[in-house]
């Protein structure tokens, strides 16, 4: 592949992983990573609906961690941490909210997603 392919490759993906990351981050509400935040999806949807917009749910998040590990190493441009993040909040597996508290409370990762709240004008992600 030519080199001038890949620059923009490279390009596109940064930005479209930059603005998956803002368009979902800003959208949660401060208190999601709270062990008592309710995370029922559409549970007031027909079960075909719900079916389907699950399984499109946890496709999209798959992707997406697969994109963030691939941004996370070197030479590759991009939001590794946050694409991660943002693809196992909408991955459906056991443990998942343990795992998304685990990378959420890195000192990095928090301070940079509340950044980006804050430019967006939303108050904080509440842990405790």
């Amino acid at each position: 592949m030519p080199l001038v392919v890949w620059i923009i490759v490279s390009i596109v993906v940064m930005v479209a992983s930059l603005a998956l990351v803002v368009f979902f981050l800003t959208r949660l509400p401060p208190t999601y990573f709270r062990p008592s935040h309710d995370r029922g999806f559409m549970q007031d949807r027909h079960w075909a609906l719900r079916s389907g917009a699950v399984v499109a749910k946890n496709a999209v998040g798959a992707f997406l961690v697969l994109l963030g590990i691939v941004m996370v190493l070197p030479g590759v441009p991009g939001q590794g941490l946050l694409t991660m993040l943002v693809g196992l909040m909408l991955v459906d597996f056991p443990g998942r909210r343990a795992l998304e508290y685990k990378l959420i409370t890195r000192p990095g990762v928090l301070r940079a997603v509340n950044r980006l709240r804050r430019t967006f004008s939303r108050p904080p992600f509440v842990l405790e």
